[in-house]
């Protein structure tokens, strides 16, 4: 049997002990287990990033795997810590948008609020619940437990304003997810919702009030350097580039702005 795997990805850095004692709570449970560590440079208390790292990373994972994603400010509040299943795999964490765009797109199955005490660390913090709650659960559920035994079913789940698509007649309306290292605008507009734009060769787009026209590209090299264009980058999300620059800065983009796009 192949051994279990679990992931984590926090805003939590690496200068602090955190990470640390999550990796130990879950070895203390689980030794046979198999660390990996998507990102812990998250920016603090940015769930939109949170959720477009994780869905971009978790579906090259093997099925099965155990995903831990605490991105948290609301850590200690009413605010639900959850377990849920997808036909691929598992997604812990708190319940306010972090865990969503990774968990739909792997089909959600079930979904289970974390109240079991019994899979959780004897004392809980109010403000460290990756230690004392999501922690011991990952650990559990490689150790064979059901994801049931950790709570009760529910039907609820958050679903956040960058977790959201707006079909228009138009077009579409989403909102910028993440801005990379190369100033790539990453929107939250996927390659579903753009199928029927996939044979067209423009699109106007509009951000900050401000409408363009773009060429629809398979690649940044079809179009001449410094010059924009759109396209659906590798992890399967609408982006806005400029070929060798900074798209982010021509067109002052930051994350959560909204972004509309019509056919040319």
């Amino acid at each position: 049997m192949a051994c279990p795997l679990i992931t984590l990805t926090t805003d939590f850095g690496l200068r602090d002990p955190y990470v640390a004692e999550m990796k130990a709570v879950i070895l203390g449970i689980s030794p046979e287990v198999k660390i990996v560590d998507i990102s812990h440079q998250v920016d603090k208390f940015n769930v939109r990033m949170g959720a477009y790292v994780l869905a971009s990373a978790s579906p090259y994972f093997a099925k099965g795997t155990i995903h831990v994603a605490v991105v948290d400010p609301a850590v200690g509040t009413k605010r639900r810590p959850l377990c849920i299943q997808t036909r691929h795999g598992y997604f812990i964490g708190p319940d306010n948008g972090v865990l969503v765009l990774a968990a739909k797109a792997l089909e959600i199955e079930h979904v289970y609020e974390l109240t079991n005490s019994t899979f959780m660390m004897p004392n809980v913090s109010n403000t460290f619940h990756g230690r004392d709650i999501f922690s011991p659960a990952a650990a559990h559920l490689a150790n064979g437990k059901l994801p049931s035994d950790l709570g009760r079913e529910t039907r609820k789940i958050t679903t956040p304003e960058f977790a959201k698509v707006v079909r228009r007649k138009a077009g579409l309306v989403g909102e910028v997810i993440h801005v990379d290292d190369f100033g790539n605008i990453i929107t939250n507009i996927g390659e579903k919702e753009l199928a029927p734009m996939r044979t067209i060769k423009a699109v106007k787009v509009k951000v900050k009030n401000t409408w363009f026209t773009m060429r629809f590209c398979r690649a940044y090299g079809e179009v001449e350097a410094q010059e924009p264009l759109a396209l659906i980058g590798s992890h399967n999300f609408l982006e806005l580039s400029i070929n060798q620059g900074n798209a982010s800065r021509v067109f002052k983009v930051k994350n959560g702005d909204k972004v509309v796009l019509h056919r040319s």
